[in-house]
């Protein structure tokens, strides 16, 4: 009689847990098709893709003028053709837009957010009995993780390529017209090589000084009155120098008070390509995906005597990618507490304020530890993701501050 009434009750158990799981899964199901049929979500996600999209905008002729500045100040008055200046502009696209999406999700979702709060649509959403948190939030952070795998494609697959495109195309420039890289009164580190120029005009070079090592490593300084400089004729070398009485003078390394002096009424002097980009370190980190760039970190590190500079540089752009991609995201998260908590009175304006004011400091948060990760050893993960931690923490601050509110 008692194993009956425990098999009684078990079974009866078992029924009410089966019926109240498909009661939760149903409710369950029916909260997604509301959420998903709702037109309040579809309006906000409306509102926060076009604020988005404007501020991808203006960033995006931020950073494109700049670069536009940059290279106009590099090439203006160079005669270099317009195709090689569109090419290269071209070629630097993957850079501004890797830089732009990040830094739009912020400021955009804080002017879109800042000015449903200040024209008292969070509000209404309460009045309504929604929770703003639940229905704002879910679209900001996946807005938010789209924009950050789209910056992670570009970062990972386009800018590599572009840079390599770029270098190309420098370099076709370059053989082209040899006074992109040659300014009056200034001194030039090619590589591991110096050029020192007097003043430029036309062709005509005076009081050149050119610095580099022998095949013996011995210090060699080559120096002329006036000369000329020629487009490249030979495969391999960007520019040639026509020197008038040149001379040379051969330092020999072990014994410094020792030295060779050749002088030469004429003399021509080929500066290769190698001076302006290594040969035999081939592609650089930034020039790579992370694919290939785990595969150089695993490579060093199972070579017996490796460079732990050179492997922290590898290890920093490794996370840079990663970090400066789906930073987008931490973006998107303190996103919602500022705007809901500044933004209650011209939370248009107070957003683009605060935004602009954010990028700004998370750039220039980014380019120190950077720096300090490449010049001090400062390990290459923290170097590149303490910036997003920093903004994660304040946003988890702010965050707490809105659920008190």
């Amino acid at each position: 009689m008692d194993f009956e009434n425990i098999k009684k009750t078990a079974i009866e158990k078992i029924f009410l847990v089966l019926a109240f799981s498909k009661r939760k899964f149903i409710n369950l199901k029916f909260r997604y098709r509301m959420y998903k049929d709702n037109y309040l979500v579809r309006y906000i996600v409306k509102e926060l893709l076009l604020y988005f999209a404007l501020m991808f905008f203006f960033y995006f002729i931020v950073f494109f003028v700049n670069q536009i500045l940059v290279m106009m100040g590099k090439l203006l008055g160079k005669n270099l053709p317009l195709w090689d200046v569109i090419l290269l502009m071209f070629y630097s696209l993957p850079s501004i837009v890797s830089q732009t999406a990040p830094f739009a999700v912020l400021t955009g979702f804080l002017m879109c957010l800042g000015r449903m709060n200040s024209d008292n649509e969070v509000l209404i959403l309460r009045a309504s009995g929604q929770n703003p948190r639940t229905m704002i939030l879910v679209p900001v952070l996946v807005i938010g993780l789209i924009v950050s795998l789209f910056s992670f494609y570009v970062n990972d697959f386009l800018l590599p390529a572009s840079l390599i495109k770029y270098k190309e195309q420098y370099l076709i420039s370059l053989s082209r017209n040899p006074f992109i890289e040659i300014e009056s009164n200034s001194v030039k580190k090619l590589n591991d090589k110096t050029i020192i120029t007097g003043e430029v005009k036309n062709s005509m070079i005076s009081d050149v000084v050119f610095l580099d090592r022998d095949d013996e490593g011995n210090q060699r300084i080559i120096a002329a009155k006036q000369s000329t400089v020629d487009t490249a004729e030979e495969a391999g070398v960007s520019m040639q120098l026509n020197m008038n009485d040149a001379n040379v003078i051969v330092i020999d390394r072990n014994k410094t008070d020792d030295f060779s002096l050749i002088l030469a009424d004429k003399m021509r002097l080929n500066i290769f390509e190698s001076s302006f980009i290594d040969p035999t370190t081939g592609a650089s980190p930034n020039e790579m995906t992370t694919f290939d760039i785990y595969k150089e970190i695993r490579k060093i590190k199972a070579s017996e005597n490796y460079s732990k500079e050179t492997l922290n540089q590898y290890v920093i752009e490794f996370n840079k990618k990663f970090a400066l991609s789906f930073g987008a995201i931490f973006f998107a998260f303190i996103a919602l507490p500022l705007a809901l908590i500044l933004g209650k009175q011209n939370g248009l304006i107070i957003g683009f304020f605060i935004g602009v004011v954010i990028s700004l400091i998370y750039w220039c948060l980014i380019w120190i530890f950077m720096l300090a990760g490449y010049r001090i050893g400062l390990n290459g993960f923290l170097s590149m993701w303490i910036p997003n931690f920093v903004v994660g923490a304040v946003g988890l601050y702010f965050y707490s501050i809105m659920i008190k509110q």
